[in-house]
């Protein structure tokens, strides 16, 4: 149900001598972050340095470490305590150039990115040709073909008909034929799903016999559905590259291999592995004075994909929190709480690094008034759920009428809401009871345009919303540290039906410690 605790609220704001008022209360210090976060904001200095200086940041990268150290230094120019914080291990692995050039029957160069932890080329330039994954009849046949792979690059994903998005297919075609094109395209994929089902696997499973059959390499093409848009995450090769190619250039190699034209590509990829090495978290804190054993958190992953820049995920959300804590130190110095923020690393590869802070930490954890925790995009903050905390929407009524309407007015609650398994770091610390909210954003095209895509740059940064955000957010902390109480943790206890499921939901659990090596064997399909 939204909006449960701002329908009153609305009513009593827009009826109120004080609707015409930017502010709800005269509290200086809520003036004071307003001022230093709409008028003198730091964002687009940060956003810049850390999307085109810094970079992505995929774990266990030198763009990581970069970050880590550009962390650091920036809260030491603030006067704030930060600290890398060790765990764990992952792989280290050093991205370089991708560079593929069609050669026959004509040449071109294609837009094409080498996968996350991939091996190269080991420095050549490797010319094959290209074959598909042949259609065949049962898994029989399919070891008949195998020894034809040796020396050629497979492609293993199916071909998008066409690589409009769907919205300007719809919006030109006429009823029949957007119909039609329609059918097409799901035929077209039942159809190639049944040649791995033919031959006895999966799109992962598939590939580590490719690479033993000798492929000099695999392709495949993971189109995020918008114009020229591809998704960008692991690979799932051990000995040979991985690359995925753009959806017209993928297209293009599909269809000259299908139709017996024979088409060959020279291939330069650089991947460099440099085996495990520890993994960090970087906490920043302003301690507290009345109460400094009682925590308000920032949160946001600073690790990311590297198919583009990371400047909305999670660039924004990193510059939202160093924005907030750089508003704070100045206009609140002196926390009733201790204030910290977690910039976690791991989060795309399952919540790494706030899982293993919430297990390290319990006194924080078990003391912990509140974290706000922004991952999803460039946009507004515009919904905010209970988490399942059932007293939670007492506590945030209190705090957003406070907040300026300029901000709230964009803002649905859902109270008590339900508690999150995954999705983004918050949820490391519901599923141990504690009250983590996430400030979900305003799409943007997030999903199509940014989410792990090759055009996740700083041209798609929304600055008016980034701003609002990093406001939002220290209002936000200022309110939760001075609060008299904590928030209760009374948990909801009826869940509605999942959908996929078909039952009733629970409390979320925590998840289990995973290695690279885990990770790695679940990419390859073991």
């Amino acid at each position: 149900m939204k909006k449960p605790l701002f329908g009153a609220l609305a009513l009593a704001l827009v009826t109120s001598p004080l609707a015409a008022q930017t502010f709800a209360t005269d509290d200086p210090i809520l003036q004071s972050i307003w001022t230093e976060g709409m008028d003198n904001s730091e964002t687009y200095r940060m956003s810049q340095v850390l999307s085109d200086s810094i970079g992505p940041r995929l774990t266990g990268t030198p763009g990581q470490v970069a970050g880590i150290e550009w962390l650091l230094d920036t809260y030491e120019e603030m006067g704030i305590q930060a600290e890398a914080e060790e765990y764990g291990e992952w792989i280290r692995w050093e991205r370089g150039r991708t560079h593929v050039d069609l050669m026959e029957p004509r040449v071109r160069t294609l837009e094409a990115m080498l996968m996350a932890w991939s091996p190269g080329t080991d420095g050549r330039t490797v010319r094959a040709e290209v074959i598909t994954l042949p259609d065949v009849s049962d898994a029989a046949a399919f070891q008949s073909w195998l020894p034809s792979v040796r020396g050629k690059f497979v492609a293993i994903s199916a071909n998008q008909l066409s690589c409009r998005p769907n919205s300007d297919v719809e919006e030109h075609s006429t009823g029949e034929s957007y119909e039609r094109f329609q059918a097409d395209r799901q035929a077209h994929f039942r159809a190639w799903n049944q040649r791995l089902s033919n031959a006895g696997y999966n799109a992962r499973s598939v590939i580590p016999v490719l690479e033993q059959a000798g492929a000099a390499g695999i392709i495949s093409s993971r189109w995020s559905n918008g114009w020229g848009t591809q998704k960008i995450s692991a690979a799932s090769t051990s000995e040979v590259p991985q690359i995925d190619i753009g959806c017209e250039d993928y297209g293009m190699l599909v269809r000259l291999a299908e139709n017996n034209q024979s088409p060959v590509i020279d291939v330069m990829a650089e991947g460099e592995f440099n085996g495990l090495g520890r993994m960090s978290n970087v906490l920043a804190v302003i301690p507290g004075t009345e109460r400094p054993n009682e925590y308000v958190m920032l949160s946001a992953h600073f690790d990311s994909w590297d198919g583009g820049s990371a400047s909305t995920d999670n660039g924004t959300g990193t510059v939202t929190m160093l924005e907030a804590m750089r508003i704070l130190k100045e206009v609140y110095p002196n926390p009733r709480r201790t204030i910290i923020v977690g910039h976690w690393s791991g989060e795309e590869q399952g919540l790494l690094g706030s899982t293993e802070y919430g297990k390290a930490h319990p006194e924080i954890v078990d003391n912990l008034q509140a974290l706000f925790n922004q991952d999803n995009g460039t946009g507004r903050v515009a919904n905010i759920s209970g988490q399942g905390f059932t007293a939670a929407g007492e506590y945030f009524g209190r705090w957003l009428t406070s907040v300026p309407r300029e901000i709230t007015q964009h803002i649905d609650v859902n109270f008590p809401g339900t508690p999150a398994s995954g999705g983004s770091d918050y949820a490391s610390f519901v599923c141990q009871g504690a009250p983590a909210f996430s400030l979900s954003s305003l799409s943007w095209n997030y999903g199509t345009y940014t989410w792990h895509t090759n055009r996740d740059t700083f041209d798609k940064i929304s600055f008016d919303d980034l701003k609002n955000n990093a406001t939002l957010t220290a209002m936000l902390v200022y309110l939760a540290s001075e609060e008299e109480t904590m928030i209760p943790r009374d948990q909801r206890s009826v869940f509605p039906v999942s959908r996929r499921t078909g039952q009733p939901g629970s409390w979320p659990t925590c998840r289990d410690r995973r290695t690279w090596e885990g990770y790695h064997n679940t990419m390859m399909g073991r």
